[in-house]
Order: C-alpha cells, then structure tokens, then sequence
C-alpha cells in the first residue's frame, strides 16, 4: 500500500516553525481560499481517494466514499465555525478608547490520527487549524500510512506552501517523539483512551501548549417501551456494528427492559445473521468489512471467549469466516449474570446485553462506566427522555437515533475518559486559537486623580530625603 522511511520529527516541526509567521499573517481569505482548494482536489479525486482508503482500512467502498465528502464538506462547516465562534468583536469603551476581541493561532499544532477514518477524523482537526493559522504537524497512524500521505499530497496539490502542512511517518516512537517535541505549541490527538491518559500525563507540566484528547467510548443504548422492534433492532445494529463496530462512538452494550427481552432478541437476531461481510469491493455491497488487522481480530474473539467464561451467555457467536484474515462476525452475548462487567471499549462488532427491570436502574447501567462519549434511548415516552438526557453522563444524547452518525455541524466530544472538555467538529475553532483582548486609543491620553501631591517648586522638596519640607 505504502512503502518509505520513518520520518524525521526534528525536520518536519522545523519546517512548520519557519511557514508559521507567513501562514499566521496571511489575510484569513487568502487561507480560506487556500482550503478551498484543497476540498476541489479532494473532490476531483473522491474515486481515487476512496478506493484507497477502502483498501487500507477494508471498510466497504460506500462507506469510503462517504469519508471522503466529510473530509471536503469539513472545509465548508469550518469556515462557518471560525466565523462563529472566534470572530472579531467590538465592545463599548471609554470615550476615546475602543475595546476588541481577536483571536490568534497557537503557532505550530501537532496532529495524531486514528485509523478508523484515517482521513477524516485528523482532517478534522488539521481544516479548523489551518484556517486559524496554525502551521501542521501530522502523524498518520501506522496502520494507514497510505490514506495519510495522500490527504496531505492534496495539500500540497492545492497550493499550501511547503511546511504549512507536514506529514511524519512512523509508529509509536514516533508519535512520542513529535508529542514531546519542545518545538511544538499543542497536540490534537484522536485515538483511545490509553494513548490519551498517556498524552495527558506528559502535558500536565506544560499549562502553556494546548491538548485536546478525543478518545473512546463504552457507549450505552437503552431499549424501552416500544412496539416496533424492527426498527429498534435497525437502530441497534446501526449502532454496534456500523464499520465493523470500529467508531468510537458505536453501541458496546444493550440496556434493555426485562419484559421486552424474549420478542427483541429474535428480531435482533434475525436482522444481523442477515448483514453480509466481505472484502471492501464485493457485490453485492457488504455491510461490513473486516478490522483492521489480525491482532484486532484476534482481540476481539478472546475477548467474546473472556466474557463466556465469567459467566456471558451467547446470544449470537463471534466466528472467524476466512481463516488468515481479519474478517469477524458481529458478537453478541448476555452479560447480565457477570458480578463485574470490564468497563473496557472493545473496538469491534460486539455488543453485550444487559436485562433491566426498572427505567432509573437502566440510567445507573448507562452510566456505569468511565467513559462518557455517546448515549441513546429507543423508545420511551417524552418524560423518560427528558429524565435520561438530564441524568446521562456523556456528550451525545440521543432519543431514537443510533450512538454514532454524529453531525459535523456540531460539537463532538464526551466526557470523563472520552475527552477532556475539548470538544472537536463544529467546536473545534475554540481549541484552534485562543482570545486575545484590546483596549485601543488612537493618541495616549492619561492622568492621575488620586494620591498626588500638589505641585511644588524643586527649591520646597528636600533632596537628600526626598520629603517635602
């Protein structure tokens, strides 16, 4: 897929501290239209793109393809999100003063990305803070050096002068050396949540660079009272098992009422033993692809294996189809008999189940967790979802929706081990430049009205003491 050197971290945050006075003074339009340009290129070269990124990650082509308009849609939303939430302000001041908000880059930004949506996800932050003027930094993910190096060869294609944009491939002695680096003015990481604790752990002594952490999720989805279980299932599956369960914000357990239990389950069933599986071209279309390599896969079966044998009944198994290769079957098990469930995300298509009696029980289950990214609730009355948005610990909070299929033209981000209060798509403009406050008058006009003395002639002060006689 993609063949090349480790990349020299000293050397890329070198060329990005020389391109930043430049990008940073540049008019606001001439980096927009710069970032336009970008989205034209990703856009004349969407089939290419996709294919590559379908190939890399092995997720279905139409999943790809849908990537690859986040990433040139992303241009558009950030530029609506720049102008909203860090625009200049102008305030009343005193008279002959005038009072204003600006807000200026951070200078050179390091970005880890994931390789999930190895495209869009750092996309997401490397739009917002080019259009702030900030100079980039990015270190793709090991696992998808290719669609990596393409997203910044658009870049470049586009016109963006050398160093603005840089790219350094390598795997984790990489990420912490460009993570570390004292030439750097903040990182923008997507990934899980071990890497983020690390991440916040060696930021914690530098107040002075910014840190925004979006990370994983062991996302609740709560079934109640509802009589269209086909739909719930649709819903349910949606969540679990879109991109073979590989998005951060995918449904890792089902909280479902006791008395609804015996008529869902065959209805989930039946819709998953339905989804089909296969490589990223097939015809028909798949569902779903493999993970994204076969320690992931090989995880993911143990850890279904681990959950048996602590007490999980199978609901549906997780099977290895093609011997040799990352392709699993969507899991599903019954883990309400475990005295401890691990508050673990399991990134993959397996969902555990858990029987409730009662809707506030169900809220504790939901929140029973670390992480606090994404949260639904299918069915349920108005009042219930009133009472589960208000009481539910995460950053999404949805009412017949699926956990994941989250809108760029809003804020994403979750709390406790899901982020750390940062949240990116629409609010990330906020962590892309910080505020800067002006008081200005055109000519220096000042006094002093309280606690001076008269004016007295130099024959009445007292030199050697400095005290009026």
């Amino acid at each position: 897929m993609w063949r090349g050197a480790t990349g020299n971290v000293d050397a890329a945050v070198a060329a990005a501290r020389k391109a930043w006075p430049a990008w940073g003074a540049a008019p606001l339009g001439d980096r927009i239209e710069k970032l336009r340009s970008f989205a034209n290129r990703a856009r004349a070269e969407l089939e290419t793109f996709a294919d590559l990124i379908a190939r890399e990650t092995g997720k279905p082509l139409w999943e790809a393809k849908t990537e690859v308009e986040s990433v040139i849609n992303k241009v558009d939303i950030s530029v609506k999100a720049y102008a909203d939430r860090t625009s200049q302000r102008r305030f009343e001041g005193k008279p002959g003063t005038r009072s204003a908000l600006r807000h200026k880059p951070h200078g050179v930004l390091a970005v880890l990305g994931p390789y999930n949506f190895p495209a869009h996800l750092p996309n997401g932050h490397i739009v917002p803070a080019l259009i702030a003027g900030n100079t980039i930094v990015f270190k793709p993910s090991e696992k998808t050096p290719a669609v990596g190096e393409f997203l910044i060869d658009l870049y470049r294609k586009a016109g963006i002068a050398d160093g603005v944009v840089n790219v350094v491939q390598g795997g984790p002695e990489t990420g912490k050396a460009l993570s570390g680096h004292e030439g750097i003015d903040g990182l923008l990481f997507t990934g899980s949540a071990q890497t983020g604790i690390a991440l916040n752990r060696q930021f914690s002594h530098r107040p002075d660079k910014i840190l925004a952490l979006e990370m994983g999720g062991n996302n609740p989805i709560i079934l109640w009272d509802t009589r269209d279980l086909h739909s719930a299932a649709v819903l349910v599956v949606q969540s679990a098992f879109l991109s073979a369960g590989q998005r951060c914000t995918a449904a890792r357990r089902l909280i479902i009422k006791d008395d609804l239990y015996d008529s869902f389950i065959p209805e989930l069933r039946k819709l998953t033993d339905r989804l089909l599986i296969d490589e990223p071209h097939a015809e028909p279309a798949p569902f779903m692809g493999p993970v994204i390599d076969e320690n992931a896969a090989d995880g993911l079966t143990e850890s279904f294996l681990a959950l048996m044998s602590q007490g999980g009944r199978p609901i549906r198994h997780m099977t290895r189809p093609i011997k040799g290769r990352p392709f699993v079957s969507p899991g599903i098990i019954d883990v309400t008999p475990l005295r401890e469930r691990p508050d673990i995300e399991l990134f993959g298509p397996l969902l555990q189940v858990v029987r409730i009696g009662s809707f506030e029980a169900a809220i504790d289950e939901a929140n029973n967790t670390r992480f606090g990214l994404s949260a639904s609730l299918i069915g349920g009355t108005p009042e219930q979802y009133n009472e589960f948005w208000a009481n539910s610990r995460a950053g999404v909070v949805n009412w017949n929706q699926p956990t994941n299929g989250a809108s760029s033209s809003a804020p994403f981000g979750g709390i406790g081990l899901s982020g750390n209060h940062r949240p990116s798509a629409y609010y990330a403009a906020d962590y892309c430049a910080y505020p800067v406050v002006s008081t200005e008058a055109e000519i220096p006009r000042a006094m002093i009205g309280v606690g001076l003395r008269d004016e007295l002639s130099a024959e009445a002060i007292d030199p050697a003491a400095g005290l009026a006689k």
